[in-house]
């Protein structure tokens, strides 16, 4: 049976990218599913009534120059690229629509994945049209996903995602969950797959005791 991580991140966040650099390699290794949730973190940070960014005292973990170097030596250790993200012409919260309007073709991951890669491996300053390109060069109809993109279904489910996060206790991206747990931040990814790796070794032991059976692996159920 494999574990469900849920995946709220940005678009636009450095964090965010980092960390889902890594997922596939989680997935492989702790017997999980990650279910990725885009919402736009200035939505989710207003619903908390603080800004980090701004409101005193502000923490120098959130000086843009600490947060550049510090993204950089994590994309160093990860071995991936790195620039500093330009999206200047299109808003984030532009973006986590499109991803979910990309999602309703069964492609969020793919969606996601392709704008990762344009804005922090190859540093292009994306635009609408680049958003729609994106989406067609995955095989969506541009007519179709223009109209999903735009209408309020689209918002509306983007508003029931952030307000889910905020409930759930998030404050900010990337934030993960098993179940009731949270972790926060890319640099949390350890301790996840800390986490992680007791449950399974918990269902194991389930496993075995009300099967009556040894498994060498945890069964696929």
């Amino acid at each position: 049976m494999k574990i469900t991580v849920d995946f709220y991140y940005g678009l636009g966040s450095r964090y965010s990218y980092l960390a889902a650099s890594k997922i596939s390699q989680l997935e492989r290794e702790n017997n999980c599913q990650f279910i990725w949730k885009p919402i736009y973190s200035g939505d989710l940070i207003q619903l908390r009534g603080q800004i980090p960014f701004t409101h005193k005292p502000v923490s120098g973990q959130y000086n843009h120059l600490y947060r550049h170097c510090d993204a950089k030596r994590w994309a160093d250790y990860y071995n991936i690229p790195f620039h500093e993200p330009k999206i200047s012409s299109l808003h984030p919260q532009y973006l986590a629509l499109a991803t979910l309007t990309a999602g309703k073709f069964n492609l969020l991951v793919e969606y996601s994945q392709a704008v990762f890669d344009a804005i922090f491996a190859k540093g292009i300053d994306i635009d609408e049209k680049f958003a729609i390109a994106t989406a067609t060069n995955l095989g969506i109809p541009q007519e179709d996903f223009t109209a999903i993109l735009s209408s309020q279904d689209a918002i509306a489910q983007l508003e029931s995602l952030t307000q889910e996060a905020f409930h759930r206790g998030a404050f900010g991206v990337p934030t993960f969950f098993v179940g009731e747990e949270m972790f926060w931040g890319n640099d949390r990814l350890v301790l996840l797959t800390h986490y992680l790796n007791k449950i399974s070794a918990n269902l194991y032991k389930t496993s075995r005791c009300n099967s009556g059976k040894t498994f060498d692996t945890l069964p696929n159920t």
